[in-house]
């Protein structure tokens, strides 16, 4: 394992599975789709793995791999997100503390996520983070998604962060090659949403099975 870089001069986060345990809203937002649409609703723990691939890939637990069917209930599959309220979207066990570590080191943080913007600021407001992420950066922030590396440069830019010596915890395959891509520390995310595979496979920097874990690693000199 390669050591972390320090002085930290930024961290930053892919949003779904690695900050935020959404994936509770996520399948109650399908399955009011599916009732409305007359379809079988897909188990949760089904759901749950796709969640940090995006809208798109829930909504294909449901209707399948057709592209035309997805972009058909796109639109109202996120409307019915948005009229969840976040209900049931918390931190995973431990960010707070991770975060206010961090803070207390005065090493900015920030979001980097492919979710839209305007639904990225929802949650985080809805963790009470929206005052605390210093650089928040969503799908159509810039033309570029993960695993373009251009969010995340995008987000050290924001915060004046060297990439060398800033680190990008994400628990998809896409946040490691973003990262990586961008000259960050890649710390791929063990509690994520990892859809039954391997982190290590995705060759980050570290691995992290838990966020108290991501703390020790982060402080270690």
């Amino acid at each position: 394992m390669k050591p972390v870089p320090q002085p930290l001069a930024g961290v930053f986060f892919d949003l779904d599975g690695t900050l935020a345990d959404s994936a509770r809203d996520m399948h109650d937002a399908l399955a009011a789709l599916c009732r409305e649409r007359g379809l079988a609703t897909p188990p949760f723990e089904v759901v749950r793995e796709t969640v940090s691939r995006g809208a798109r890939a829930v909504l294909r637990c449901a209707v399948g791999n057709d592209e035309a069917a997805v972009d058909a209930v796109l639109p109202r599959f996120l409307e019915l997100y948005v009229a969840t309220g976040m209900t049931h979207t918390h931190a995973f066990p431990g960010i707070d503390v991770l975060l206010d570590n961090l803070e207390a080191r005065d090493v900015p943080w920030g979001v980097v996520s492919n979710k839209a913007a305007a639904l990225v600021a929802l949650v985080l407001e809805k963790l009470g983070y929206e005052q605390r992420a210093a650089a928040v950066v969503g799908g159509d922030t810039l033309p570029q998604r993960k695993p373009d590396p251009a969010p995340v440069l995008h987000a050290c830019a924001l915060t004046g962060s060297a990439p060398a010596r800033s680190v990008f915890v994400g628990d998809d395959p896409r946040d490691i090659l973003a990262g990586r891509a961008a000259g960050l520390y890649t710390v791929a995310a063990g509690w994520g949403y990892l859809d039954g595979a391997d982190p290590c496979d995705w060759e980050p920097d570290a691995v992290t099975a838990t966020p108290g874990q991501l703390a020790v690693l982060l402080d270690r000199p």
